[in-house]
């Protein structure tokens, strides 16, 4: 029995825009790549259907993401600052 293939989605957005391309046949790319056809027609009709998601991103997003970062480095620092202060301590 075959262990199950586990794709990246780099490899499925490769496949799905080549099969977009249309210069092969879904399933010469199913030769080519080993794959099942339907499989091919799956990944090509869900890279459509989130096609969109790529533009629709606002720029506000991004900095919530850095936030997120901020709060962890700043946690960090104060750790690192109690830490200081009690080996300061420590030392006189």
């Amino acid at each position: 029995m075959r262990s199950k293939r586990k794709f990246t989605p780099e490899f499925k957005s490769k496949v799905a825009l080549e099969a977009l391309k249309e210069r092969e046949s879904v399933s010469e790319l199913a030769m080519k790549y080993e794959l099942h056809p339907n499989q091919i027609n799956d990944w090509k009709k869900e890279f459509m259907a989130n096609a969109a998601s790529v533009f629709s991103k606002s720029k506000t997003e991004s900095p919530s993401m850095d936030d997120k970062e901020k709060q962890k480095l700043y946690q960090v620092i104060g750790q690192l600052k109690v830490e200081n202060d009690f080996l300061k301590k420590a030392l006189s």
